[in-house]
């Protein structure tokens, strides 16, 4: 198939995904285009498309959704099935642009930055996009679960202690950068473990094994020694962890770590 051809079905099939999530957020069709344009700007789909798309969405949700994320006591209701449906679309969704309409300004910097860091550091941009893949569809899955109040008490206490751990990390990875000889690997290591066992407990009702396994994967690959290494010894990647730094730091300044 001409790989032009095979770019437009593809546009196709994200731009369809996000019709009908942004439908179970409950934006209208003419929100939808809206924010269709500003995303894929001459590629977007017209309005009568996003409306078309959204007439036959109750029976496409229904199918697609059944059996796909661990719900325990999940039964047939309308609140149930659109938060299932949220989901199972978000998974549809590979394009990192689509996903940061869901992540702020700051944090989407954050997250372009840390992409070009592991792109070098591995010399792969596949395995670089697999992990920002995972670290934002963790991410907005979770905000899904919790606008939708899905969480029991002690998951909110997980939240606040995760939240905490969160914070404390930024602040040191912060610290390590900018003060010469505190770079504590071990510590470090230690940290991020806590902040994946946080989040495990958090999802671990709620999301598919396959998804756990992604956080793992993250984290995993955040853990490695010669990866914190090269960030924290030597100038090969100054650069980059400036510029990580400084989006901590107004993270950090918003209240938003």
């Amino acid at each position: 198939m001409d790989t032009k051809i095979e770019s437009e079905i593809d546009n196709g099939i994200k731009q369809r995904a996000v019709v009908e999530f942004l439908s179970m957020e409950g934006c209208i069709p003419e929100d939808i285009y809206r924010r269709l344009c500003v995303v894929y700007g001459d590629r977007a789909i017209d309005i009568s498309t996003v409306k078309s798309y959204l007439k036959d969405q109750d029976s496409v949700s229904l199918k697609t959704c059944r059996n796909d994320l661990a719900e325990p006591g999940a039964h047939f209701d309308s609140r149930g099935l659109g938060l299932r449906a949220q989901k199972k679309l978000l998974g549809k969704m590979s394009s990192k642009k689509i996903a940061m309409s869901f992540i702020d300004e700051t944090s989407g910097h954050l997250l372009d930055t840390f992409h070009k860091v592991f792109r070098q550091y591995k010399d792969s941009k596949k395995e670089a996009d697999k992990i920002m893949k995972y670290i934002i569809k963790s991410v907005v899955k979770v905000g899904i679960l919790h606008k939708n109040d899905q969480f029991n008490r002690e998951e909110l206490d997980y939240i606040d202690q995760f939240k905490q751990k969160f914070h404390t990390l930024a602040m040191t990875v912060v610290s390590f950068y900018q003060v010469d000889f505190t770079y504590d690997k071990l510590f470090l290591r230690k940290s991020l473990d806590e902040v994946k066992e946080l989040l495990q407990a958090i999802i671990k009702r709620h999301l598919t094994q396959k998804s756990k396994d992604r956080v793992d994967v993250v984290f995993d690959s955040i853990s490695e020694s010669e990866f914190l290494d090269v960030l924290f010894m030597g100038d090969s990647y100054k650069q980059y962890m400036e510029k990580i730094v400084d989006d901590l730091n107004k993270l950090m300044e918003k209240g938003d770590l």
